[in-house]
């Protein structure tokens, strides 16, 4: 259990990595398949974009980002980040299979940038980003 833990921890330090350095253009790119799906660019899992693509709802400076996955302790979705153009990850919730959805809300703070990405990391189909504008 604690190699499966450590699996996940390090997936999710590369994958923010990844998602911090240009996702919005990393996740069209085709050099990033294999480590980055979109609904548009799901690869190897395709079919697969509706339970794995975060959902962005904007209220005036509040993000909300749902996905619409199962929850259970062999297939979940480890975590949610909102992260901004330049980089800069404005927000994170990491959930467990107790939990019984995955949906996150985030505060844009003022001057914010108006390009973002939303990530969400699947223990079984990897991680997803949804780009979207304000």
């Amino acid at each position: 259990m604690n190699n499966r833990r450590n699996f996940i921890k390090t997936t999710l330090m590369v994958a923010s990595g990844v998602a911090v350095g240009q996702v919005a253009i990393a996740s069209e790119s085709t050099s990033f398949n294999g480590i980055i799906y979109t609904a548009k660019n799901p690869g190897k899992w395709n079919g697969k974009a509706k339970g794995h693509a975060p959902e962005v709802t904007v209220e005036g400076n509040t993000v909300s980002i749902t996905t619409n996955h199962v929850m259970t302790s062999g297939h979940y979705i480890v975590r949610h980040t909102l992260v901004a153009e330049d980089g800069t990850v404005l927000g994170a919730t990491t959930f467990s299979p107790a939990d019984k959805k995955a949906v996150s809300t985030y505060e844009l703070p003022a001057g914010h940038a108006t390009k973002f990405s939303a990530t969400s990391f699947c223990n079984k189909h990897d991680l997803w980003v949804t780009e979207f504008n304000i």
